[in-house]
């Protein structure tokens, strides 16, 4: 299974599904079938998620489940 954080991202940006889908070239059903778990990005789509998020592709997708996203955020940024 894999694990990721769109829905919330989605939602902290104030954006529909439909908006996310577009600024990402996919169909907004797409986007759901993601944020509910019944579908696994490609490839392409981890890296453009990311991208438009402005986050690593690590802290988008996961094989495990997820530490909140703001105690990751602070980890990371003292690592720098």
């Amino acid at each position: 299974m894999m694990y990721n954080r769109v829905k919330i991202l989605r939602t902290e940006k104030g954006l529909s599904r439909k908006e996310l889908a577009d600024a990402v070239d996919v169909n907004f059903q797409t986007i759901g079938y993601l944020e509910r778990g019944d579908y696994n990005a490609s490839l392409e789509l981890a890296f453009k998620l990311a991208e438009f998020f402005e986050l690593p592709v690590d802290m988008v997708f996961s094989r495990k489940p997820f530490e909140p996203l703001a105690k990751q955020l602070i980890a990371s940024r003292i690592a720098e």
